[in-house]
């Protein structure tokens, strides 16, 4: 028990590490920045964090943490701070992060308003590039309800270890593309396997299935095979091919 719990906190302590100084993967130097320029149509303020490592990317993906969903960045003593360090998306960041791609992390939300501020935003600063929403866990509740109203707003959207409820969601008529992501071993009961696999196999909904990795504490944390815990790198990979195929 002293192992695993030492083990956990040191993932934890990386995650934080990695969000608070970015980190230099193979392809490009990726740094985070808190970015207000995004606005609702009312002009408030939308708050995210912007990772990223050039100017001119192909893609910008829009990631939304599971659990409560409030990312909530902010500067505190003049640095990034922000919530939700060891989730699956959120401390993939700069595995998503390279020359083609850079990542908008926000809190989840099922406002298309909220949305479509992040989206202008992105499209001012990136014209080029095709926006990408993606979901993890109770985040993509938010992904599912925003498949109709954002459709065709965005280039695609990615569903990853999903609520079951997406096995009720039709893609076949979609303008955007959608992909599934899920861990076969997934112990979590609100997310599982199964629900991804009826979708996949009644909408026709692309599926990646994930097997390996490690599984610690909560079945329904980001540390389990539900964060695909020890595979991060191989799963971002397999998500970014599809995007960009």
């Amino acid at each position: 028990m002293g192992q695993l719990f030492i083990r956990h906190l040191c993932q934890i302590l990386l995650a934080f590490a990695l969000g608070i100084f970015g980190v230099t993967n193979a392809w490009a130097l990726c740094s985070d920045s808190l970015i207000e320029s995004a606005k609702f149509s009312d002009g408030g303020v939308i708050p995210y964090m912007l990772t990223s490592g050039t100017q001119k990317p192909n893609y910008a993906l829009i990631l939304m943490p599971g659990g409560a969903g409030q990312l909530n960045p902010e500067i505190q003593d003049g640095k990034l701070t922000f919530k939700h360090v060891g989730n699956f998306l959120i401390r993939s960041r700069n595995l998503f992060c390279d020359n083609s791609f850079v990542v908008a992390s926000t809190n989840s939300s099922e406002s298309p308003d909220r949305m479509e501020g992040i989206i202008k935003d992105l499209n001012t600063r990136y014209p080029a590039a095709k926006i990408c929403i993606v979901g993890t866990s109770r985040s993509t509740l938010s992904t599912i309800a925003l498949s109709g109203p954002l459709d065709g707003k965005v280039s695609c959207m990615v569903h990853t270890a999903s609520m079951t409820t997406i096995s009720r969601l039709d893609t076949s008529k979609l303008k955007s593309r959608h992909l599934l992501v899920h861990h076969k071993e997934d112990g979590c009961r609100q997310t599982g396997y199964w629900g991804a696999e009826e979708n996949h196999k009644d909408y026709k909904t692309p599926l990646i299935t994930m097997d390996g990795g490690i599984t610690e504490g909560n079945p329904c944390d980001g540390f389990g095979y539900h964060g695909f815990n020890g595979i991060e790198k191989e799963t971002v990979e397999k998500i970014k091919a599809w995007i960009a195929q």
